[in-house]
């Protein structure tokens, strides 16, 4: 019997990547490290590519109940006399530069459905109700009628679940949609012909700290993002919160009296400003960095966790926000601000 040799693979390079040619230009790069520990990242990043699951926007898009009775909606039972128009024109701005753009479903964190034990997700394809906002019944009684998007819906919380956070799906038929979902799904999205995913405020904030939050809120948005993206859909994602957050203690006679507004104090006003200029220069690592300050000085609503949340699901970015309008209501900070990363695809990928 003749000798056999051993046959030996000849060795990779180094440093070593696998190319795996994906269904469209470019390539996926594994490397060998990778490869080798994790079995299953080769079918989840070709899994990422071949779905072109996409973010198209990301906006800043605060809730106050006074917007939505300024506009006379029929599904509000109160009417206004206007009100408040630099941020309705704001929100009307916002919807005229996404009118053209196609999307699948809207993703929307509000720091009004409140959560002490974990992060929640609408788990019901629709809910429809009544909302009363408990502080100002007088403006706000609305009849609503939600689509909800179970499907990815379960996708987030499935992920974030995995990657080690506490998640509940909310399937009680009877569970009543706070108004900061309803309001900033109502100016964003008026003819509620989107699906949505409503996702709850973790008040890890009230019994830890706002450096704590806003480490579960960018892990969030970091799971948030994996699964838009492995979803084939394409999403806008809402961050349903105002700035500085001091309200006025005392109702005028007439709500919508215009001129009866304007900012609670000058240092709400300052730390406003400070954060538009970041917003407006592409210096989202900074506010992130200068959140915790932000937070407990301005009394900022950012301890929801939704601004970390939307810029940690935008992966950060680092190019201009589009300010699309500021104002206050009962003296807090409100700023509609709009990232177009479907112009930034390359921050997708």
């Amino acid at each position: 019997m003749g000798y056999e040799p051993e046959l030996q693979h000849p060795p990779l390079p180094a440093p070593c990547q696998l190319q795996i040619p994906a269904l469209f230009e470019g390539s996926v790069k594994i490397s060998r490290e990778e490869a080798f520990s994790d079995a299953d990242i080769i079918p989840r990043r070709m899994g990422l590519l071949m779905s072109k699951g996409e973010i198209v926007a990301g906006c800043l898009a605060p809730h106050p109940p006074h917007l939505v009775y300024a506009e006379n909606p029929e599904q509000n039972e109160p009417t206004a006399e206007g009100g408040w128009e630099q941020l309705r024109w704001g929100y009307e701005r916002l919807r005229e530069s996404l009118a053209n753009v196609e999307y699948d479903a809207i993703v929307l964190l509000s720091p009004h459905w409140q959560t002490y034990i974990g992060t929640h997700f609408l788990g019901l394809p629709s809910f429809k109700s009544l909302s009363v906002d408990p502080v100002f019944p007088n403006l706000f009684r609305y009849h609503y009628d939600l689509n909800i998007d179970i499907d990815l819906s379960r996708q987030i919380h499935d992920r974030a679940a995995d990657a080690g956070l506490a998640v509940k799906m909310m399937e009680n038929p009877d569970f009543r949609v706070d108004y900061g979902t309803i309001t900033t799904g109502h100016m964003f999205n008026p003819q509620w012909d989107k699906p949505l995913v409503v996702i709850s405020s973790n008040r890890s904030r009230d019994y830890y700290s706002v450096e704590v939050m806003q480490e579960m809120m960018i892990e969030l948005g970091r799971v948030t993002r994996e699964a838009i993206l492995a979803s084939g859909k394409k999403v806008v994602v809402l961050a349903s919160n105002s700035l500085s957050h001091r309200h006025f203690t005392t109702e005028s006679a007439i709500p919508e009296d215009m001129s009866k507004e304007h900012i609670a104090s000058h240092a709400m006003h300052l730390w406003d400003m400070r954060m538009i200029e970041y917003f407006r220069t592409g210096q989202s690592q900074r506010i992130l960095d200068e959140m915790p300050e932000f937070t407990e000085q301005a009394i900022a609503e950012s301890d929801g966790g939704g601004l970390s949340w939307l810029l940690s699901t935008l992966d950060v970015p680092n190019y201009p926000g589009i300010l699309h309008g500021y104002g206050t209501i009962i003296g807090t900070g409100n700023a509609i601000v709009e990232w177009p990363e479907r112009h930034h695809k390359e921050a997708s990928e």
